[in-house]
């Protein structure tokens, strides 16, 4: 690797993960005015006009907290959770395209961090690293209401990726590719949305599980476990679970939109490259806007069932779905 390369790639992360933290705070705000408009309420307004400065807020007031660790607890890896948590939320999206190359002072950019003929699997790995962070954080408070959540959310969030892993290999199978750039590629004419509707549903429905949405948010259930896995921390501890679970929210609307929608593909991609950020962009709002919009409108599963809909509805369901997409492109091929 050329230094060009390496500074290229250097710069290109940091701006990426200022991009992931900043949509973090905003996509909270999004979320609380969106669900106030759905549910006839104003939401946040006080604190800048209309509200916008309503995270920058947030962020001074949990700075500004106490943080406590509870005598019990084990001390390194109750600080240690919260890191695991949130580093493979901040470094899963490096792998996406957000638009093709252009050239920016007579230099060729591409417009990702690492492109990589395995993305897909480097993907499925990252994400499987969020749930040691959760178990430990429950675990190491040395409470039955964080413990309880910690294997609530282990049991779940293991369950639901493999339901996601087989929800992924539909597009992959037409691309026939891995690499995240062929795939969007290969939609230039059809979006794979019009290929695989059922495996974008069962995708949807996983992601939810996986990060921990509504109705899937039972590792967090208020009214059983007290908050679940997080019950004991606060201050900036607290902030980086829930930063976690916000930027993986945006980590799975690009994902879904690179799968399924397109990607950065869109109307003069061809002759403006500089649009492709802002299809991805558009698309990754859209994906917000359904999660907050299913929050906001539907109730938590009891987790009983929440499991049975992993095991026994949607793991049949998209192991059928990618066996029959393996028969046609099987008969397309032959």
């Amino acid at each position: 690797m050329t230094p060009e390369f390496l500074i290229a790639a250097a710069i290109k992360s940091i701006i990426l993960i200022l991009l992931l933290t900043g949509g973090f705070a905003y996509t909270t705000l999004y979320e609380r005015r969106l669900q106030a408009r759905i549910q006839v309420r104003i939401g946040p307004n006080r604190a800048g006009p209309a509200g916008i400065l309503q995270p920058i807020a947030d962020a001074v007031k949990l700075i500004f907290k106490e943080e406590l660790t509870p005598p019990s607890a084990d001390k390194l890896l109750f600080l240690l959770a919260p890191v695991i948590t949130v580093l493979p939320a901040l470094i899963v999206t490096a792998v996406i395209p957000w638009g093709p190359d252009v050239n920016v002072f007579g230099y060729n950019v591409t417009l990702d961090i690492a492109n990589i003929n395995v993305g897909i699997l480097y993907i499925l790995s990252v994400t499987s690293i969020a749930v040691y962070g959760i178990t430990l954080g429950g675990w190491s408070s040395n409470n039955k209401y964080s413990t309880m959540g910690a294997l609530r959310a282990t049991a779940q969030m293991i369950s639901y990726e493999l339901v996601m892993a087989f929800s992924i290999m539909g597009p992959v199978m037409i691309a026939g590719s891995m690499n995240l750039l062929d795939i969007v590629n290969g939609q230039r004419f059809v979006w794979y949305i019009g290929f695989q509707p059922l495996a974008f549903v069962v995708f949807i429905l996983a992601a939810l599980a996986e990060v921990n949405r509504a109705p899937f948010d039972m590792p967090e259930a208020e009214q059983e476990l007290t908050a679940g896995y997080h019950t004991e921390y606060s201050g900036m501890k607290f902030a980086l679970f829930f930063m976690a679970e916000y930027i993986k929210m945006i980590a799975v609307s690009m994902l879904g939109a690179t799968l399924f929608f397109g990607g950065f593909l869109g109307p003069g991609i061809d002759t403006y490259p500089w649009l492709g950020p802002i299809y991805m962009f558009i698309k990754i709002v859209i994906g917000l806007f359904f999660i907050i919009w299913v929050r906001a409108t539907w109730p938590r599963l009891r987790y009983d069932r929440l499991m049975m809909l992993g095991w026994k509805v949607l793991f049949p369901i998209i192991l059928l779905s990618v066996v029959v997409t393996g028969i046609v492109l099987l008969v397309i091929g032959g």
